[in-house]
């Protein structure tokens, strides 16, 4: 186990785009919430400091809670390939998919045992009795009785999910219900994902950052500069050189890793219309579906590009490398013609910055962005489109089907179809009015909705109930 070396975030950039009154709203309630914490410390445990949702969370709200007063730090779990691959079958199966089929029994709960044990020590070097301990997700759930014998209070928050349980998701949920259910409170992420026997249920929707990297503001040429001196783009520095881009007027970030591509011929032009979906490469994110809904579409002259993170660079997600293979064999199956309009990318994730920035520059270049996921828990990749006012064709899935209002924040799809998604990027593509009508709405559901203002101020609430059940008097020092 390692602690996550965080900064604080620049408070100014959040007041200009939160406005005077919730920026006013933020601090007070930090305020409160710091002062009512008074020495104890409020612990984020996770599987992995890059790569997936839950680690872009803690990079965006852990560094703004310190800004403002709360004392919040990060630890990360250690684990082996096994370990890994047993969470990501659980992790899975609470989507309520087979994942790869693999076995749940004895051994597999052995060998998690083994190695939260190992963690579990870990951990003891760093809580603190009357600390607040916040274990996400399946990996560390094992984590929420240690913590509770250390003497803080403990959270469980789940990212994951299934709109309507099944078998897959009940033996999943039978893995680590013994270790949650131990917890002081759980917290998920839409009302459908809450369990019947979680103590003390909240529902918290998540959030995007907007001050960083990945969803500060780009102009199109600022975009179309980052994408070419990756090659995502044609038309690239002939040397082949590092760009500098200071995104949003903020520090600069130095390009210097190019994507890893898979494609027929050149990079497509800037000028061609773009479908872009960027994800993990998981089959529950249905990457493949994306390139037949393209694929039927047949909109002349567009172009697709599918991103993912490389397949070696997150620790977490060893089914990566395997979908990435299945997306592209089903590529390399297509005619030549087709093949030179569709790219896979796989984006370096050396630098957190450099790969959120390529992701920034993806969505905000997009015609349409599409999020085609057969499970989801929320899907905050859809919600960063949304941010830069891209129109959003989303399967009525979990989170996604919170997010868009039909028609008027992005249109809903059938999950049910594999090709479903065709309908809509033929209709977006045809009419440009549409285009900028659901971007607009997209932009200000988000602006309303989820930003981390209202993320913190939620998250101060549940522990501030917590720590006034631990000490009944701590609101009156």
């Amino acid at each position: 186990m390692r602690e996550v070396t965080v900064g604080t975030a620049d408070l100014a950039a959040y007041q200009q785009v939160l406005g005077p009154e919730r920026s006013a709203t933020l601090r007070s309630g930090a305020g409160r919430l710091a002062a009512l914490l008074a020495g104890r410390t409020v612990w984020n445990v996770n599987s992995t400091a890059a790569g997936g949702g839950v680690a872009e969370l803690l990079h965006s709200l852990v560094p703004l809670a310190r800004a403002l007063g709360v004392p919040v730090r990060w630890l990360v779990i250690d684990g082996d390939a096994e370990f890994f691959a047993i969470t990501k079958r659980l992790c899975t199966l609470v989507y309520g998919s087979p994942g790869d089929g693999g076995p749940t029994g004895e051994a597999e709960r052995e060998h998690y045992r083994k190695v939260t044990e190992a963690n579990a020590a870990d951990l003891a070097g760093f809580v603190r009795p009357g600390d607040v301990v916040i274990v996400h997700e399946a990996q560390p759930a094992g984590l929420v009785p240690a913590a509770a014998r250390l003497g803080a209070k403990v959270v469980y928050r789940s990212h994951t999910g299934c709109d309507t349980p099944n078998e897959h998701t009940a033996r999943g949920w039978a893995f680590i219900r013994p270790y949650v259910e131990q917890a002081d409170a759980t917290v998920f992420l839409i009302p459908p994902h809450v369990q019947p026997w979680a103590p003390a249920p909240q529902v918290v929707a998540p959030s995007i950052d907007p001050c960083l990297p990945k969803n500060v503001a780009l102009s199109q040429d600022e975009a179309v500069e980052v994408l070419r001196a990756v090659g995502a783009l044609a038309g690239g520095a002939a040397d082949g050189g590092p760009v500098t881009v200071s995104p949003g007027g903020g520090p600069s970030i130095e390009l210097r890793r190019p994507v890893i591509a898979v494609r027929e011929g050149d990079p497509p032009p800037a000028d061609a219309p773009m479908v872009v979906q960027v994800s993990r490469w998981d089959r529950l994110k249905d990457m493949a579906g994306v390139l037949r809904s393209f694929v039927a579409a047949d909109v002349p002259g567009s172009y697709l590009t599918l991103a993912g993170s490389d397949v070696t660079g997150v620790s977490d997600d060893p089914e990566a490398e395997e979908m990435f293979v299945e997306c592209r064999r089903e590529w390399e199956r297509l005619p030549t013609e087709l093949r030179a309009r569709i790219q896979l990318l796989c984006l370096p994730m050396a630098d957190p910055r450099e790969n959120a920035l390529v992701v920034n520059a993806l969505q905000q270049h997009a015609t349409v962005v599409v999020q085609k996921s057969v499970a989801e828990g929320f899907g905050l990749t859809a919600t960063e489109a949304m941010w830069k006012s891209r129109p959003l064709l989303a399967n009525a899935v979990g989170g996604l089907r919170t997010q868009v209002v039909p028609d008027e924040s992005g249109l809903l799809l059938d999950p049910t179809r594999p090709d479903g998604a065709a309908g809509g990027i033929a209709r977006v593509l045809a009419d440009p009015a549409l285009a900028d009508r659901l971007g607009a709405g997209a932009r200000r559901r988000v602006h309303e909705n989820y930003l981390p203002d209202r993320h913190l101020l939620q998250w101060g609430d549940l522990i501030e109930t917590l720590v006034k059940e631990d000490d009944p008097d701590a609101s009156a020092r």
